[in-house]
């Protein structure tokens, strides 16, 4: 347990977990243990998927293998190679999307600007997210290149699933595009077989204290802004 954690005997419910869970972006160098990363594979592969195909294959690296990863993206990073990842990133969105995302990144810099100690350059950004924040283990979700969207969803749903059962462990995670960027080198580094996607990679461990203090939250839409209701 991370020094600065306060002990909480209370298991969160469903909505507190929902609510608790945000995406870490500054981890500490605390090892996640090999039993406790099992303990949520043991739940978060509870995860309904599409008439149970089950399509996920799961690779989990740490320590030295980690390491080599983070070390050839950020030399790729900073080389200038260009992300090359097995599912490719959406390149247009909707301006209603869009602005979404905009907003937010402006936020994150608002708060960099009024925190002297952290970085507001774009390019330093970019690199602590290639170098995966710092996090002692990445949790890398793959399938089967011949399937197609709805496996894909499947993931998601496990990738959430997953992030909420390390909740329960008291971990922090982050889903990042970049986390999959370069997929050949993660594919080198954990023998995984070319006839999978690295589509997925999952952050996790200890957040630091300022992680836990920063009260800097993604907004949300409003309900009457998301949802339709008819027939009630």
């Amino acid at each position: 347990m991370p020094p600065f954690t306060e002990e909480n005997t209370h298991t969160l419910n469903v909505t507190e977990a929902l609510r608790a869970r945000y995406t870490c972006r500054d981890f500490q160098p605390t090892p996640v243990l090999k039993s406790v990363l099992m303990e949520i594979m043991e739940e978060a592969t509870r995860a309904p998927s599409t008439a149970n195909t089950q399509p996920w294959e799961i690779f989990i690296a740490s320590g030295e293998p980690l390491e080599r990863i983070r070390r050839n993206f950020l030399r790729d990073f900073e080389k200038g190679v260009p992300p090359n990842p097995d599912i490719p990133f959406s390149r247009h969105w909707p301006d209603s999307l869009k602005k979404r995302a905009e907003e937010i990144m402006a936020l994150h810099r608002l708060k960099s600007t009024n925190h002297p100690g952290e970085s507001t350059d774009a390019r330093e950004h970019q690199r602590r997210n290639f170098g995966f924040f710092g996090a002692p283990a990445v949790i890398y979700l793959c399938m089967d290149k011949t399937l197609g969207f709805w496996s894909f969803f499947d993931l998601g749903l496990l990738a959430q699933s997953i992030m909420l059962a390390a909740l329960e462990q008291d971990l922090d995670t982050a889903t990042a595009l970049m986390l999959v960027s370069y997929p050949d080198l993660i594919r080198d580094e954990l023998e995984i077989p070319k006839h999978l996607s690295v589509a997925i990679g999952i952050a996790v461990g200890y957040g630091t204290k300022a992680q836990h203090q920063d009260d800097t939250r993604s907004p949300r839409r409003s309900l009457a802004e998301a949802v339709r209701f008819k027939g009630f």
